[in-house]
């Protein structure tokens, strides 16, 4: 085929290959997800463990409420002073930073512990009696406790505090702050950031976008989903057998680990590349679409389009021999494909535009593949979340699906996939009312709306 752009033949290299999007049966994969999402519930073996946050959202914040946000997560711990205004929308008033605990050296469970205590503790302290919660989204592995505390499974490798392991993190936060002095009566509650995102939607995402709501139509669910490094969603369930709950009139969030569903649209090149990954068998709705991975898994269909000669360019043995490709040099070539300023660019001659055409053509295949993955959760978490059966259809009443993530909002090509996709799953049958919005500080701000919810 040489440096010509064939999109027939791409089309069926990718066809061939199984990675193609036209596999893709909509209807049907919400159906598998589903099935999975009914089997975690009733605690059967199941690629989505449907895992209960104990958490159950207030279903409208009181303006004047005060609160305080803690963030663990990333290289940085962030503790924010946060006020409700009239609308109920989460406003920060003060907050502060400081690099997470055990990433300048190892500490004990006390020392690490007294560093959180040390940002947070001048927050309540100017909050004072008016403080009435605090909510920690702490995104490290750990098992949540029916008193929303969470006991912390282990660290990633870049947090030096080993005695943390089996403990349970609100408890010795308590037990720091009371080192200090300070008295907390107020409740501490953990969840992790994809529960943080649904919550932050609660707060951040108008539950009428019709405007003033003059006849006190109530507020519509709200799903959370991550689209970053990772996958994942969250949503709110009213009935999980295998922890005796049922609660229509008062349910619960619950984490699906979407990332791991086991979807059927994998394809022999999906498989090769699974076998290079750290877990294998694993995760294989993140390996297709999360940022972690979009990058690798198109370098190795890319790597086996030029071995199989379906197109070339001069230097494609340049490009085979470099060990991945990260999806953030990715997504800059596909922004400026003819710039020749990026990694991907530098690769090709002044006459190549049709490898060029070629190369992004295949990326846009596995990007909208990605997206319509990635819309088949969501529509069957809306299908899933917790609300009467009138309302569902209510226009006034749209589903707020809170969003976060960079892959979602910044990798060329997914939002429109993801949405276009969803809008068509959600309306086949009937017309669905929904909002998809990105929340800024999705984590803190999600965190501070946990902070005024119940067990």
């Amino acid at each position: 085929m040489g440096k010509t752009f064939d999109p027939f033949a791409l089309t069926e290299f990718a066809r061939y290959y199984g990675f193609h999007y036209d596999r893709i049966e909509g209807a049907a994969l919400v159906e598998d997800v589903l099935y999975e999402m009914e089997r975690g519930l009733n605690g059967i073996a199941s690629s989505l463990p449907m895992i209960p946050a104990y958490i159950r959202p207030v279903s409208k914040i009181t303006p004047g409420k005060t609160v305080v946000a803690l963030d663990a997560g990333g290289t940085n711990l962030r503790a924010a002073l946060v006020e409700f205004d009239e609308t109920g929308k989460a406003v920060i008033k003060e907050s502060l930073k400081a690099p997470m605990p055990g990433t300048k050296g190892r500490l004990d469970a006390n020392a690490f512990f007294d560093e959180i205590a040390a940002l947070t503790a001048p927050l309540i302290e100017k909050g004072g009696e008016k403080v009435e919660g605090l909510g920690f989204c702490f995104s490290y592995a750990m098992d949540i406790t029916k008193d929303i505390d969470g006991i912390l499974l282990a660290f990633s490798k870049e947090i030096d505090a080993p005695e943390v392991a089996g403990k349970a993190v609100g408890a010795g936060l308590r037990d720091a702050l009371e080192r200090r002095n300070l008295r907390t009566p107020f409740r501490i509650i953990l969840l992790n950031d994809t529960v943080a995102t649904l919550l932050s939607g609660l707060s951040q995402i108008p539950a009428n976008s019709h405007g003033e709501n003059l006849y006190d139509t109530p507020a519509g669910p709200v799903i959370g989903f991550i689209l970053g490094t990772g996958f994942n969603t969250a949503y709110v369930e009213s009935c999980i057998p295998k922890i005796g709950f049922n609660s229509p009139e008062n349910p619960q969030v619950v984490v699906c680990e979407s990332g791991n569903f086991a979807h059927r649209y994998v394809g022999l090149l999906d498989r090769e590349y699974d076998q290079t990954t750290q877990f294998p068998g694993a995760y294989t709705l993140e390996k297709a679409a999360s940022g972690a991975y979009l990058g690798p898994l198109t370098f190795h269909i890319i790597s086996r389009a030029l071995k199989d000669k379906v197109f070339t360019f001069s230097k494609a043995n340049e490009f085979l021999s470099w060990p991945t490709l990260h999806t953030k040099d990715l997504d800059a070539f596909l922004r400026a494909p003819l710039a020749g300023s990026t990694s991907i660019g530098e690769l090709f001659g002044q006459y190549e535009k049709g490898a060029i055409s070629s190369f992004a053509y295949l990326a846009s295949i596995v990007t909208e593949r990605a997206g319509r993955l990635s819309a088949a959760v969501l529509a069957a978490a809306v299908e899933k979340t917790a609300y009467d059966k009138t309302s569902r259809f209510d226009p006034l009443v749209p589903v707020r699906i809170a969003v976060e993530g960079s892959t979602y909002v910044n990798y060329k090509g997914m939002r429109n996939a993801v949405e276009s996709r969803l809008h068509v799953l959600l309306n086949r049958h009937r017309p669905r009312s929904f909002i998809i919005t990105p929340v800024e500080q999705a984590s803190l701000l999600g965190a501070a709306v946990a902070a005024l919810s119940s067990a």
